[in-house]
């Protein structure tokens, strides 16, 4: 790979220039491109990974960007005076629809690398609060290698489509461990390889920034959460969600496919995965 995707901080700095130009100018779920799969049709993307009506309702204006690959608020299964997480937290989207579920007795805390994101979610919980009557959501600056949060003082850990842009995710799980409380849970939303990706596809920005080039096999990121001290860990494929992606014909999308091999499909090399884990009691 060129060292432009795979120096750490060189990674950090595409992904980080990539979304604060979605948070500033809009655009899709893989860049910031305008494209069918971005903010014009987010409310279907949205639906079409799991989000109901209801939960979709309570987000205030341009929070759902179409950025999601799941629905970890989900599997996550939050229950009323919860404290959650989610890490890459972008403009709100599922801390808002989290903040719903826990209510005025639970806390959701956004953690972003990207200022500009940041202040867009932040710029968002005046019309949250407006909508459900709940102050109960907040953002912070940091990188999800480096969590802003106490150790043992978080009960659920969610994210969608963040940790394949980590440079160092065994870092992330161990970060989550941390900060879990004793019997706290993981539900992650995120991408993950079937088969090792090609070369040329795996050294294009546009594929980092569009959570491709920075996946690792599905494998991988099981053993990685066994490593942080997680158990009862669950993987569950969700490949007909790429598939659908790629049916949308976004821009980067079809400069991927370019790049595969003939007849290759995006499925055929990358899948939607979800993670469900707990940290042990003792």
């Amino acid at each position: 790979m060129t060292s432009e995707t795979t120096n750490p901080e060189a990674v950090r700095e595409k992904v980080r220039e990539g979304y604060g130009a979605i948070a500033r100018q809009g655009g899709s779920c893989c860049g910031p491109a305008k494209s069918c799969c971005g903010s014009g049709n987010a409310g279907a993307l949205a639906a079409n990974v799991g989000y109901s009506e209801d939960e979709l309702s309570v987000l205030p204006e341009g929070a759902n960007m179409g950025l999601s690959c799941g629905n970890p608020t989900a599997i996550a299964e939050l229950k009323p005076g919860e404290v959650v997480l989610d890490l890459g937290s972008g403009g709100g989207f599922d801390v808002f629809i989290a903040g719903k579920k826990v209510g005025p007795d639970g806390r959701v805390i956004g953690v972003d690398m990207t200022p500009d994101m940041l202040t867009k979610a932040r710029k968002n919980i005046a019309a949250f609060r407006g909508r459900t009557g709940l102050d109960n959501v907040e953002f912070r600056l940091g990188e999800i290698e480096h969590l802003p949060v106490a150790d043992n003082s978080v009960d659920v850990i969610i994210s969608n489509c963040v940790i394949n842009l980590s440079p160092d995710k065994p870092q992330v799980w161990r970060e989550m461990f941390r900060v879990l409380t004793p019997g706290g849970r993981v539900a992650v939303s995120d991408l993950a390889l079937l088969q090792p990706i090609p070369q040329d596809v795996a050294e294009m920005v546009e594929a980092l920034v569009g959570c491709i080039a920075g996946a690792v096999l599905v494998k991988e990121t099981g053993q990685m959460a066994r490593d942080a001290g997680l158990v009862d860990i669950t993987l569950t494929e969700k490949r007909d969600y790429v598939a659908t992606m790629t049916d949308w014909n976004d821009p980067l999308f079809r400069k991927i496919l370019e790049t595969l091999p003939a007849g290759a499909k995006m499925s055929d090399f990358v899948t939607s995965l979800y993670v469900s884990a707990k940290k042990p009691l003792a």
